[in-house]
């Protein structure tokens, strides 16, 4: 069974810095591609970030120079450093795991496991 599992949500206010952690079981992390998806109050779940099997990165354009995603093969586990966090930051954060290996994809439809999300808040 694939569980993801993520840590760091937190309040902070604007300008600060959070790191995201989430942990997989139940999968050989080492060769799926894993990204970081947002979900704030009344919008759609958007993509943050994704980092590949041979850990090329990718972002969304709102994230980028301030978010870095990275990941360790040998925890299975993939971070993502949020730092100058604005209030429009503010969402559920969820981490996923690929659909196939070697497979990196910035659409939700690109990944099958999801973690439960945790929230994250930015005030101003």
């Amino acid at each position: 069974q694939v569980q993801l599992v993520e840590f760091g949500g937190g309040l902070v206010q604007a300008g600060g810095s959070l790191r995201l952690s989430c942990v997989v079981s139940g999968r050989t992390f080492r060769t799926y591609a894993m990204g970081w998806f947002r979900q704030a109050p009344g919008k759609e779940r958007e993509f943050v970030a994704a980092i590949s099997a041979t850990s090329s990165t990718y972002y969304a354009d709102s994230v980028k120079g301030r978010f870095t995603i990275s990941r360790d093969n040998a925890k299975k586990t993939v971070y993502l450093q949020m730092n100058t966090l604005k209030p429009e930051d503010t969402a559920v954060y969820y981490c996923a795991t690929g659909s196939k290996p070697y497979y990196t994809s910035s659409g939700a439809a690109g990944y099958d496991y999801w973690g439960q999300g945790t929230q994250v808040t930015v005030s101003s």
